[in-house]
C-alpha cells in the first residue's frame, strides 16, 4: 500500500474546497413573485376595521368553556400530534443532509485464526492468527455548492413542514369554535321550542274546550293538532345537532364521542361578538396566512433544487482515505510500524450522458415554475377567502338587525294583546297565537345570531389567526 507524507495527505483535500470554496451554482433565491393585492379589503367594510388582529381570535368571543375546549384540541389533537410528527422528520431529515458535508468513516477490526494441514508427510499441522485494525474514510468537498443547495431544499422542507403545523392549528381552532356555536345554538333553540310546543298544547286545549262548547270546529281542532306536532318535529333535529357537535368536540380534543357530555350538557348562552373586529390588510394576510407559507417554502425549496441538479452534472472530486495496521497477535496489533495508509483521489464528471443531465435540470427548472404558480393561486386563493368571508359576515350582520327588529316587533305585538286580553277585548287563545310567534320570531333571530359568529369563525380562518409557535 502506498505511503504519503502526512502533510500531503491532509493538506490536499482541505485546500481544495478553501481554493474554490463559495462556489454555489445558481439560481439563487430573491423570494416569492408580487401578486396584486390591495391596501385594504373591500368587503364588509361596515362590520370590520383595519388593525391588528387577535392571534387566539377566539378570546374574542369571551367564553371560558370554549377557550378551555380550544387549548385543550391544541394539545391533544391526533391531526396536531400528526403534523408536529412531520416536523420533527423533517428535522431529522435536514440533520441527516448536513451529516453527509462532512466524511464518513468506517472502522474495521478483522481477526483471523486458521488450523493449516501438515505440508509434507509425518509433518505437524501449523496454527496461523492475523488481526487487522483499520478504518476507511471518505469526503467529497462541496465544489459546486450541492449539498449547500441540498441543505437549503430540507431547511425549506423545515419550514414548510412547520407551516403545515401552523395550518392545522387555525383549521382546528376553526372547528372546535364552529361545533361549540352550533351546540350553544341548538340547545338555546331547544329550549325556545320546547316553549312553543306548551303553547301550541295549551292553544290545542282551549280549542278542544271551544269546540266541546259548539263554538269550534273540528277543522279548527285539526288545525292546532296541525301546528303542535309541526312545532314538536322540530325537537328530534336539534337534540341530534346537538349530540352531533358534543360528538366534534370530543374527537377534535382528541377524546372519544361521549367523554365530554357531562361538562357540555347544561345549556350556555350563545358567544357575543363585539360591534367590530379588526382584519388587518392583505399584505398582513398573505404574510401570516400558514397555507401561503407552505407555498412560498415550496418555491425555495425548489429553487435550491436547481443548483443541486445542476452541480451533480459538474466534474466531481472524492477522496478515499485507508489507514490499516496488523499483527499476528492481538497484543501487538496497535503498532505504529506496522501502519499503512493512503489517499485515492477520485474524478467523477458524467459529462456524456446523452442529454440526461440537461433533461433534469429542465425537470427541477419546471418544477420551480409550478412552485411559483402554486404560490400565486394560494394567495389569491387566500384574498378570495377573505374577501368572501367578509362579505358573508356583513350580509348576516345585516340579516340579524332585520330579524332582531321583527322580533322586537313580534315582543310589542304580544304586549299590546296582553292588554287587551286585560281589558276583555282579546281572548286568552288569541294571546297563546301571540306568544307562539313571539317565539318563533326568537328563534329564527337566535339562528342569525349563531350564524354571524360562524361567519365571525370563518374570517378568522381566512385571515390565517389561530396557530401557536
Amino acid at each position: 500500500m502506498t505511503r504519503l507524507p502526512l502533510m500531503i495527505a491532509v493538506g490536499l483535500p482541505l485546500a481544495l474546497p478553501l481554493a474554490l470554496g463559495g462556489c454555489a451554482l445558481g439560481p439563487d433565491y430573491a423570494g416569492p413573485p408580487k401578486v396584486a393585492g390591495g391596501s385594504g379589503f373591500a368587503r364588509g367594510a361596515a362590520a370590520v376595521e383595519a388593525g391588528p388582529v387577535l392571534a387566539r381570535w377566539w378570546e374574542v368571543l369571551g367564553d371560558a368553556q370554549l377557550n378551555a375546549l380550544v387549548g385543550d384540541a391544541l394539545t391533544h389533537s391526533p391531526s396536531v400530534e400528526d403534523a408536529q410528527a412531520k416536523v420533527r422528520e423533517a428535522g431529522a431529515v435536514l440533520r441527516q443532509k448536513q451529516a453527509s458535508d462532512l466524511p464518513s468513516v468506517a472502522p474495521t477490526l478483522i481477526a483471523a485464526k486458521a488450523d493449516l494441514p501438515p505440508f509434507s508427510a509425518g509433518g505437524k499441522r501449523t496454527s496461523l492468527e492475523i488481526y487487522n485494525l483499520g478504518a476507511t474514510a471518505s469526503w467529497e468537498p462541496d465544489f459546486w455548492g450541492i449539498n449547500k443547495r441540498t441543505n437549503e431544499a430540507s431547511r425549506a422542507s423545515v419550514d414548510r413542514a412547520k407551516a403545515q403545523l401552523a395550518d392545522a392549528q387555525v383549521s382546528l381552532s376553526a372547528q372546535v369554535a364552529q361545533a361549540y356555536v352550533n351546540l350553544r345554538d341548538a340547545q338555546g333553540r331547544q329550549a325556545m321550542v320546547a316553549q312553543v310546543v306548551a303553547l301550541r298544547q295549551q292553544a290545542l286545549d282551549l280549542i278542544r274546550q271551544r269546540q266541546g262548547a259548539g263554538v269550534a270546529t273540528l277543522a279548527d281542532v285539526a288545525r292546532a293538532e296541525g301546528d303542535m306536532r309541526s312545532a314538536m318535529a322540530q325537537t328530534a333535529p336539534l337534540r341530534a345537532q346537538v349530540e352531533v357537535a358534543m360528538n366534534q368536540l370530543a374527537v377534535l380534543t382528541g377524546k372519544a364521542p361521549g367523554e365530554l357530555d357531562a361538562a357540555l350538557a347544561p345549556a350556555k348562552p350563545l358567544p357575543v361578538l363585539p360591534a367590530k373586529v379588526a382584519v388587518g390588510d392583505p399584505a398582513e394576510l398573505i404574510a401570516r396566512r400558514p397555507d401561503v407559507r407552505v407555498a412560498e417554502r415550496l418555491l425555495a425549496g425548489n429553487t435550491a433544487q436547481i443548483g443541486a441538479t445542476r452541480g451533480k452534472l459538474m466534474p466531481r472530486l472524492s477522496f478515499t482515505g485507508i489507514l490499516g495496521m496488523g499483527s499476528s497477535s492481538l497484543s501487538s496489533i496497535v503498532d505504529p510500524a506496522t501502519a499503512a495508509y493512503g489517499i485515492l483521489p477520485q474524478l467523477k464528471w458524467s459529462g456524456l450522458d446523452w442529454g440526461k443531465g440537461k433533461a433534469t435540470v429542465a425537470q427541477a427548472k419546471a418544477q420551480r415554475d409550478s412552485a411559483e404558480a402554486q404560490y400565486r393561486r394560494a394567495v389569491l386563493a387566500a384574498l378570495e377567502d377573505a374577501e368572501s368571508s367578509l362579505s358573508r359576515f356583513g350580509a348576516a350582520r345585516e340579516r340579524l338587525m332585520q330579524l332582531e327588529a321583527g322580533e322586537a316587533t313580534a315582543r310589542t305585538n304580544a304586549g299590546l294583546g296582553a292588554q287587551r286580553v286585560s281589558a276583555g277585548t282579546s281572548s286568552k287563545l288569541e294571546q297563546t297565537e301571540r306568544d307562539a310567534q313571539v317565539l318563533q320570531a326568537a328563534i329564527t333571530s337566535a339562528q342569525g345570531r349563531a350564524e354571524v359568529v360562524v361567519d365571525y369563525i370563518a374570517i378568522a380562518k381566512a385571515l390565517g389567526l389561530g396557530w401557536q409557535g
